[in-house]
């Protein structure tokens, strides 16, 4: 097999053909991941950019931006193409935020003036996804049944949270990351459970087939989140405490993201 029918089994054809990950392409785009994690967190410092509350704050429309988009290529409000579907809507979206940072960075510097700054334009831009959304309503097929299964299923889930939480120290001080992971595993929980839905990612679709159940998503997240917060609070104690922060927040987006773009694809009926 030569390198361009190698990519195109791999990495075309996936996206293409709705195909899901598969090893290769999961562990390429786990490399990538990694090092655009450190390298952007070197940007920011050499930016002088505090990776604190203000910052995850400011962020936070740029993380709804990638689910919306997704949501609204799904019902046909967007065009599918490898821009608008994962991976490619990621690195779109990625591009978006790193671009807008540095546009009010320049303009403002790093002090106070930035955070709400770029945070409003990130807002400006889930705008323009909401209008598209508005004005292509008829492409939508509101599932409100949804919630029906996602409320209790959701409150179970994060009960168990809680009650780990009172148990395990680890798991109590990254407890915001525990139950938005948790909220994403019920998204694919409720939407392959009761609604038909299929599983992309290589790793959770083994738990499923393992344990015979979506709900293996919930164990899955476990076995995952556990030795990487041990690794970050326990063997990497004495790193810097932004990296550490930075890292958990892009845990943080791997679980809010996804999980979102599930829910809105759901209740849309794409």
């Amino acid at each position: 097999m030569g390198l361009g029918e190698f990519f195109q089994k791999y990495f075309v054809n996936p996206i293409k053909y709705n195909q899901g990950y598969n090893p290769v392409n999961t562990t390429v785009y786990a490399i990538i991941l990694g090092v655009a994690v450190l390298l952007l967190y070197k940007m920011l410092k050499k930016m002088g950019i505090k990776i604190d509350e203000r910052f995850f704050v400011a962020l936070m429309p740029y993380i709804i931006l990638g689910p919306l988009m997704r949501a609204e290529t799904d019902t046909g409000m967007l065009p599918r193409t490898y821009l608008t579907v994962s991976p490619g809507g990621y690195f779109v979206i990625a591009t978006f935020a790193i671009a807008a940072l540095f546009v009010v960075w320049r303009h403002l510097g790093p002090g106070e003036k930035l955070y709400p700054l770029y945070r409003d334009f990130g807002w400006v831009l889930v705008g323009g996804l909401i209008f598209i959304l508005l004005i292509n309503l008829d492409k939508a097929n509101f599932r409100w049944s949804y919630f029906a299964y996602f409320i209790p299923t959701l409150l179970a889930a994060e009960l168990v949270i809680w009650a780990l939480g009172k148990k395990f120290d680890l798991i109590r001080n990254n407890r915001v990351l525990f139950y938005t992971h948790f909220y994403d595993a019920t998204t694919t929980f409720v939407g392959i459970q009761f609604f038909g839905f299929w599983e992309q990612h290589v790793l959770a679709r083994e738990f499923m087939r393992l344990f015979a159940t979506p709900a293996a998503m919930y164990i899955e997240k476990l076995v995952v989140l556990v030795p990487i917060v041990w690794l970050l609070d326990v063997y990497m104690e004495d790193e810097d405490p932004e990296l550490i922060n930075f890292v958990k927040l892009a845990m943080f987006i791997l679980g809010f993201g996804p999980g979102t773009r599930n829910l809105l694809i759901a209740f849309m009926g794409a």
